[in-house]
């Protein structure tokens, strides 16, 4: 696992979650923190909005953000640290992420109030190791034509809305034809999203390291539609088989999505830009798990 690369860090960006009023003081704090050191703390729109106003202090949206700092001090849970990642993953900026956790362990951001600023002081030494995880580039064609790009850490998932019937899909991995899923919908997850809802629908955890996409259907009509596990390289492309009734959406990490029509097709494969987790060396993937899922307790 590679450390982080010795360079000058100049400039820190710092997000938290959205009106995430506790996190003011910390704030506050690391900004001073970063000022103290000769770095420059640029503050997410909505992030600065939270602390008291400022003529001085340096303020960009997400997506700026993502292409105009060194690393990325993320504040709040893995949805927060999901968002800013899939913006890095757009820009292709390679930014490494640095995710403080604001309530119990998470799975991305695993970094306790506690151990911040230890963590953030041996982030910018370049002492931290750094892991660097699959993400998913997503292109809908219609009519021919490219419709829509999307970036994902976790998944992709097309499923039915909440009064449609169950959908019909056809899957094919590469040029060709594995199967028709007929289910409520069907989840193509990276093994860092392995955990999210990936586990929830019945499909495997797959540690990080290994080089792979998962494809689970999410309650499917048929018992022996299972869970696939599929080289990285592949590219899945899904077909939905939709009547008139039926509503069918795609969604990226359960943060953006739209509704697809007939004659959609929806193609799955890895992004060229992976996404830079910086890690506290001394937590293990498996502790993690342990930790989360609450393994061994009775």
């Amino acid at each position: 696992m590679p450390t982080l690369p010795i360079v000058p860090i100049s400039r820190v960006g710092v997000l938290a979650k959205a009106n995430l009023h506790a996190a003011t003081t910390h704030l506050i704090e690391v900004g001073a923190w970063l000022e103290a050191r000769g770095i420059t703390a640029v503050f997410e729109t909505c992030t600065a909005s939270l602390m008291p106003a400022s003529d001085v202090r340096v303020v960009l949206d997400k997506p700026s953000l993502a292409a105009d700092v060194d690393m990325v001090l993320v504040l709040g849970g893995d949805g927060t640290l999901l968002g800013m990642a899939d913006c890095i993953g757009e820009a292709g900026s390679g930014v490494p992420i640095l995710g403080v956790n604001f309530g119990s362990l998470g799975f991305l951001t695993e970094v306790t109030l506690p151990e911040m600023y230890r963590a953030l002081e041996a982030a910018i030494a370049g002492r931290l190791h750094m892991e660097e995880r699959l993400m998913l580039r997503a292109t809908t064609t219609r009519q021919g034509a490219v419709f829509a790009n999307a970036i994902a850490v976790n998944d992709a998932v097309i499923t039915k809305t909440a009064r449609s019937r169950m959908i019909d899909l056809s899957v094919y991995v590469g040029d060709e034809f594995v199967t028709r899923v007929k289910a409520d919908g069907l989840i193509i997850a990276t093994p860092t999203g392995s955990t999210a809802y990936n586990m929830a629908a019945g499909g495997p955890i797959v540690q990080p390291a290994v080089d792979a996409l998962l494809l689970t259907p999410i309650a499917p009509h048929t018992l022996t539609n299972r869970p696939i596990v599929i080289p990285a390289t592949s590219a899945v492309r899904v077909q939905p088989n939709m009547e008139e009734r039926d509503e069918v959406f795609v969604t990226f990490d359960g943060q953006t999505g739209f509704q697809l029509q007939a004659g959609d097709e929806v193609t799955v494969r890895r992004a060229d830009t992976p996404m830079r987790l910086i890690k506290p060396s001394t937590r293990s993937y498996f502790e993690v798990l342990r930790t989360k899922l609450k393994w061994g307790e009775r």
